[in-house]
């Protein structure tokens, strides 16, 4: 009896909490949504050393004026990935679902072409008005469908100048050079590194030669015996320690590698390089488009689009920040150059180029020839490795033999 009342309560139990838990889907004055944004690292202003918080400053923001129209408040859960690979493989496992995404142009056309991305609807996002038509109706989204551009840049050379000496620098060869072997910091990511080997060549980074990639493997593997590591967000710290004296990196994470260690600096190669827009989409696995749209909206407005521009050093294609006073005093303190950097003009004007996506079959031999780099480099770091474990093993087995003759020639 006492069991068959303790299974009646248990079931009673499991229906309230699935009753509570349907009503708290239903839009209660107390429900909370959570808005996924999955962005790269270092990548939007976060309330650190007095910096503005974008995401908390968006929950108030939506909080104060929509809560009560849409009967819910909303959290943000941000997380971060360290490429445009990292985050459409994530995206297309269906591992997780996220609401806003960042990728950088190539991806975006990508995506585009795989139905990833969903339409955006320009009526919850007028802060769109402020955005430099220069970065509007490029080739990855020629009519605006599917994205607003967020940040821009390009790719350039760091360098420790307590280390490398300035007759070295001004060309993609300082990557390659063996007088710094063990100091240089290659890109973890195919499109990337092979877009510098493809600059340091000669070869258009968007070739659909098969013959164009595997000389430029043929160069990385070449530079492989130089490199210290394959990296993506562990080059700040060791780039601002000196345990590295040479990577290839962007413009604005230079810029905040120069504020903890001013040995740095940093070019554009002679012979050209990338140039690309960072864009906010929206994935078709979204769960909340209309508030996903409201955040696009919100990091369009002044206060959050110059504290992103603050915080990244990255180019803002928001005409509001470029013309905040404000945000060109910072940029001045931060570095003398850091204007010319991040706004090339006519004086300071730098070669570059887009990445495009690939088709199929070019993705395919991007992404075996990296297969092959990188598992040459795992095999090549266990070669010393297994080496020394077959020493150890033939002097354990040696001794072990030595110890048993002699325990046999004492027994007789």
């Amino acid at each position: 009896m006492l069991m068959k009342r303790m299974t009646l309560f248990a079931v009673f139990a499991l229906v309230m909490c699935l009753c509570v838990g349907t009503l708290a889907g239903c839009g209660g004055e107390n429900d909370v949504v959570t808005l996924n944004v999955y962005n790269w690292g270092e990548y939007i202003s976060d309330g650190s050393e007095d910096s503005y918080d974008v995401n908390a400053a968006f929950e108030e923001w939506f909080n104060e004026n929509y809560a009560e129209e849409y009967g819910f408040s909303v959290k943000v859960n941000y997380t971060t990935y360290a490429s445009n690979e990292d985050m459409y493989n994530k995206l297309r496992s269906g591992a997780a679902t996220y609401d806003v995404i960042f990728p950088s142009d190539y991806m975006v056309e990508r995506l585009i072409n795989e139905g990833l991305l969903e339409p955006l609807n320009y009526d919850n996002i007028p802060n769109v008005e402020y955005i430099d038509p220069a970065y509007r109706d490029l080739f990855y989204d020629p009519e605006n469908t599917y994205s607003v551009p967020y940040m821009f840049g390009m790719v350039g050379v760091i360098y420790n100048t307590n280390i490398v000496d300035e007759a070295d620098v001004g060309s993609w060869d300082l990557m390659w050079n063996e007088a710094y072997k063990g100091k240089i910091l290659q890109f973890n990511n195919p499109r990337d590194a092979f877009g510098t080997a493809m600059y340091a060549l000669g070869i258009d980074v968007n070739s659909e030669e098969i013959s164009d990639w595997e000389a430029s493997l043929a160069l990385l593997q070449k530079q492989k015996p130089l490199v210290q590591s394959y990296v993506m967000d562990e080059v700040f710290n060791k780039m601002k320690n000196g345990s590295a004296a040479i990577a290839s990196y962007y413009t604005g994470d230079f810029l905040t590698m120069y504020e903890s260690n001013d040995a740095l600096a940093f070019y554009y190669p002679k012979e050209g390089t990338n140039v690309y827009v960072d864009a906010i989409c929206i994935p078709t696995c979204c769960r909340n488009k209309d508030i996903a749209e409201l955040y696009i909206n919100f990091l369009c407005s002044e206060d959050a689009a110059v504290a992103n521009a603050e915080y990244t050093y990255y180019g803002s294609p928001n005409l509001l920040v470029r013309e905040n006073e404000e945000y060109i005093e910072v940029l001045s303190e931060v570095h003398p150059d850091a204007i010319s950097l991040i706004y090339p003009d006519e004086n300071h004007a730098v070669m570059s180029s887009y990445f495009h996506t690939l088709n199929d079959e070019m993705l395919d031999v991007q992404n075996d020839l990296w297969s092959q780099l990188k598992i040459e480099s795992t095999q090549s770091a266990w070669i010393p490795i297994a080496a020394w474990g077959i020493v150890a093993v033939l002097v354990l087995y040696l001794g072990y033999g030595i110890v048993r003759k002699r325990i046999r020639e004492s027994r007789y």
